[in-house]
């Protein structure tokens, strides 16, 4: 039984159908959205969703997928907000020594 908890949690799919629906797992959580941009943090880094009024329609959390209806009118992946992410601590972290 682990070992497929482990496959879903390394498994990263992405289904877009007609740029009007889409499917993603491997979603550890969603950082924010709204009806234009969705920020999303995979397995395999941020996912930056941008487009026209977008909905979230389902999002479970136990299998970690997300499906977003709306019209998608582009999809990033973002490995710089991890890294600024990561200065900013730093930052922090001198700043409380």
């Amino acid at each position: 039984m682990e070992k497929d908890k482990e496959i879903r949690d390394y498994s990263h799919i992405f289904h877009l159908i007609d740029r009007k629906n889409i499917s993603i797992s491997g979603v550890k959580k969603i950082d924010s959205f709204d009806s234009e941009e969705f920020l999303i943090e995979s397995v395999m880094g941020y996912i930056v969703l941008k487009g026209e009024g977008l909905e979230l329609i389902k999002l479970d959390t136990h299998d970690g997928v997300v499906t977003i209806k709306g019209l998608v009118n582009s999809l990033n992946y973002v490995d710089e907000l991890t890294n600024k992410k990561d200065k900013e601590k730093s930052i922090l972290s001198r700043l409380f020594k």
